[in-house]
């Protein structure tokens, strides 16, 4: 399990606990003291993960969360590009492990 934390600034702090499987993510939960609305886009968030390279940048990591999200979606505390830093982070940790 690689895991990595980013706390937005001005926003709250996002969790990423990435699964990777022949170099790709293979499961995706992210948590942490944001709110979404509805709760269902935090589902959306997870799958929208799966599949991604590891290797993936923190732009792809951001376009791949923001498509998957449908307009209606709130966030609060929370962004497409604060969710690639904690990714990011937590698949260089796994990096260094």
């Amino acid at each position: 399990m690689n895991h990595g934390e980013y706390k937005m600034p001005g926003g709250k702090l996002i969790v990423a606990d990435l699964t990777l499987r022949e170099g790709r993510i293979a499961g995706a939960q992210i948590s942490g003291d944001f709110f979404l609305e509805p709760d269902a886009a935090l589902a959306m968030i997870d799958r929208a993960l799966v599949g991604l390279a590891a290797d993936a940048g923190e732009d792809e990591v951001a376009r791949r969360v923001r498509d998957a999200l449908d307009p209606e979606v709130a966030m609060y505390g929370i962004s497409p590009e604060a969710i690639a830093v904690a990714v990011r982070r937590a698949l260089d940790a796994g990096d260094a492990a």
